[in-house]
């Protein structure tokens, strides 16, 4: 009976393996190596010796040499990456100031902290734009291989005691306007009444051939997705129409399938910038700032759905991941923009001290953010 049970937990724990970490590394590796990948094309292209290509950080897996002497690699613990140059002292860039004293013109030619200003930059946000080259990329095949569903902003039905019911919606009613936006579908709608919660909204709409102007204002709600994360939306209280005329799947062009993608990643940016907005002056709280464990349960949970819904959501982390590496924080690769800055007005760069005193800083912002994103992990976990 007892070696039954321990085989019954074996295949538990298997699954489980199987259902979170496999889709969690998959999705997190990607993004990593396209955000390293970015760096290391740049640095390469202007000259910069790479001494080593990692995905994760600790003792090393598996790895080869190319034939330029790049280590390439998969380290331990898959929660990142790093791109280590000729020069360096370690995986966050910090300069190893004894080697540098000691090269010669050859060598300081090929070590990234002695390139000049311009480069150096160009090398640092290649990191971050690669993110976003990335998800562009995905948004954009997704639309080209499966098109575009389109559901017409079409009132299905209004929830009695609603703000729509209240403004005098009807089943039927088709959104044509939002405060001079045009409505081309149901997501349109929904996208600004979510970021309008307490806000009085012309609307207008056709009914019977006739259009009509109401005003409503979206109640602040919270909702919680298929993933139980909750969200503080506006909310008007209408079912969209379920019926085949208003549901379409239309094909979409290379080059529209492109811009649209650009679309979808500035949307992803202007969701987290206004969302991070809010919750420092105290509209939001903070409890949705997740991390590992959060991303790997939603990892799993997607891949459920399907591939598509995995790849999309690797599109939507590497925008994450892109915008998190551009604030100004010392470790981070805004922190190195924010010195190349100082660097470029003062004509010179910080002194030593100051540099280490500033990555000092940004690792201890670092480490208290992912303990209270674990923290918060922790908190959904046991609340799911």
């Amino acid at each position: 009976m007892g070696s039954e049970i321990l085989s019954f937990l074996h295949v538990l724990v298997v699954r489980d393996v199987l259902h979170y970490l496999v889709p969690f590394l998959f999705v997190l590796s990607l993004v990593v190596f396209f955000h390293e990948l970015g760096h290391f094309l740049v640095a390469r292209w202007c000259g910069v010796r790479i001494l080593a290509f990692s995905i994760g950080f600790g003792p090393e897996l598996v790895g080869f040499h190319d034939r330029h002497g790049t280590r390439w690699k998969i380290a331990a613990v898959p929660l990142g990456g790093y791109v280590k140059f000729f020069g360096d002292e370690n995986a966050a860039s910090t300069p190893d100031r004894t080697r540098l004293a000691d090269m010669d013109a050859g060598d300081r030619a090929q070590s990234f902290i002695f390139q000049p200003l311009p480069k150096r930059a160009a090398i640092v946000v290649a990191g971050p734009l690669a993110n976003f080259v990335l998800a562009i990329v995905i948004f954009a095949g997704i639309l080209v291989f499966y098109g575009v569903q389109t559901i017409s902003a079409r009132v299905d039905e209004v929830q009695p005691g609603s703000p729509a019911a209240a403004a005098g919606f009807q089943p039927g009613d088709l959104v044509l306007d939002i405060d001079g936006h045009k409505i081309a579908d149901f997501a349109d709608m929904q996208r600004i009444v979510a970021d309008s919660a307490g806000k009085t909204l012309q609307i207008t709409v056709e009914r019977k051939g006739t259009d009509i102007v109401l005003k409503a204002t979206p109640q602040l709600r919270e909702e919680k997705d298929i993933f139980g994360n909750v969200h503080r939306i506006g909310l008007l209280g209408i079912r969209r129409s379920p019926a085949p005329g208003d549901v379409k799947y239309q094909p979409v062009s290379p080059p529209r399938a492109v811009w649209m993608g650009v679309q979808e990643t500035w949307f992803v940016v202007d969701k987290t910038l206004t969302y991070i907005g809010r919750v420092i002056i105290g509209r939001e709280a903070a409890n949705q700032l997740g991390g590992p464990i959060r991303i790997a349960q939603m990892s799993g949970e997607v891949a459920s759905i399907g591939f598509v819904a995995l790849i999309h959501l690797a599109a939507v982390l590497s925008v994450s991941i892109g915008l998190l590496n551009l604030f100004p924080i010392p470790l981070l690769d805004g922190g190195h923009l924010l010195f190349y800055s100082i660097e470029a007005m003062r004509g010179r760069p910080l002194s030593d001290r100051a540099q280490e005193v500033g990555f000092r800083i940004g690792f201890a912002i670092v480490i208290m953010l992912m303990i209270f994103a674990t923290f918060n992990d922790i908190v959904h976990l046991r609340a799911s």
